[in-house]
């Protein structure tokens, strides 16, 4: 058992951060930048690394010892971590960061901050980590997790020791469920594929059956595309289960949250608050309308890509490539639909997803947006 044990098909970035752990190889610097694609598990490389640089024991990221239970439990006195709620993380926040990043820690080892999604950071936000990252205490290390170096100034990039993590291969994926989560061979295989090496994602449709009669919906949009009103009723369904995956996952965080908060503010019995607490009420209620709109952006971007992986099978079948497929149990129907179109209709299906995806990113209504879509994948 270790630290690192959670980290799947990154046995490169494993010796990189072990041994910059140990200080075996040389190679620790003061900040870190985590890249790699969605699932790939640079945030998990980051903790396990923040765990590895408090560790007691020899070598470094034990697994057992008292300091890397409490920082992957999260409850570490002196590792901070920065999770964005919504959709940027302005400049109040980080100069708070700031200054809690700066203060010394309550032990032996270092102050650490571990910034998930800090891509997320507004420009003002990115100037005020600037000067932090650049002139950092001497016992305060900075580990930054984003897609790519490019999400961040160049300015803070060049500052950092880039660590960049690999899409795991899918028998990693596949082997990590059966193993650690005792799913099946079939449908951890299965998943694995559908997940494209998202991690986490596959973790989820091997646990809930509901999110894999989700994902079946999305990836039957393309034979159900037989007119106008059809084409019309396919997207409000997928708008409609990317909606439903938002407010799953919302109101459960909401509901600890607000319960935890009025608690803290002194709540009666009778569920009356106090004087002088609507306004923390008021901005909690803000935080969390911010977040459902990243976690409904995020949904309609895995329904997209959930979608695309279906073209891309199609396409993948006509051009001959011998690649695996990634929805292996729909092999006779993306056969059938690779027969029935040319790999120049294929590509411009494709090509309407990821216009789909720029349209979303750019604010315009999900409904409108995917209504184009499926009108455009209609017609190829």
């Amino acid at each position: 058992m270790s630290v690192w044990d959670d980290l799947v098909g990154q046995a490169p970035v494993v010796a990189q951060l072990s041994s910059a752990a140990d200080g075996t190889g040389g190679g620790m610097a003061h900040a870190w930048l985590f890249t790699g694609p969605p699932g790939s598990g640079r945030v998990t490389a980051a903790r396990a690394f923040a765990a590895a640089l408090q560790c007691t024991e020899t070598p470094r990221g034990c697994g057992h010892c008292a300091s890397c239970h409490q920082v992957l439990q999260g409850t570490h006195a002196d590792v901070e971590v920065v999770r964005p709620q919504g959709l940027s993380f302005g400049i109040k926040d980080a100069r708070a960061l700031v200054l809690r990043a700066s203060s010394s820690p309550s032990g032996r080892g270092r102050q650490i901050v571990l910034f998930e999604d800090a891509d997320r950071a507004t420009e003002g936000a990115a100037n005020a980590l600037l000067k932090a990252i650049e002139e950092p205490p001497p016992r305060t290390v900075w580990l930054l997790c984003t897609p790519s170096a490019e999400d961040l100034l160049v300015t803070i990039r060049s500052r950092c020791r880039q660590v960049t993590l690999q899409t795991p291969p899918i028998t990693a994926v596949a082997d990590m469920l059966v193993q650690r989560d005792g799913v099946d061979r079939d449908t951890a295989e299965i998943v694995a594929r559908a997940a494209q090496g998202h991690i986490s994602r596959a973790r989820l449709l091997a646990s809930d059956e509901q999110m894999r009669r989700v994902r079946a919906e999305v990836v039957a949009v393309p034979r159900r595309l037989t007119g106008v009103s059809p084409a019309v009723a396919a997207a409000e369904t997928l708008v409609k289960a990317a909606r439903a995956e938002m407010e799953a996952q919302a109101s459960e965080l909401n509901e600890t949250e607000t319960s935890a908060l009025r608690k803290a503010l002194g709540e009666s019995e009778k569920g009356r608050m106090p004087r002088g607490t609507a306004g923390a009420l008021k901005e909690l209620e803000e935080r969390q309308k911010s977040r459902a709109t990243r976690l409904l952006r995020d949904a309609l971007d895995r329904t997209l890509l959930d979608l695309a992986s279906y073209y891309r099978d199609v396409l993948t079948i006509q051009l001959g490539a011998g690649s695996e497929l990634v929805n292996i149990e729909l092999g006779p129907e993306l056969r059938t639909a690779a027969g029935a179109s040319r790999p120049e209709d294929t590509l411009r299906r494709l090509d309407a997803v990821m216009d789909c995806r720029e349209r979303l990113a750019a604010n315009v209504n999900p409904q409108l947006a995917f209504e184009a879509l499926t009108l455009a994948l209609r017609t190829g």
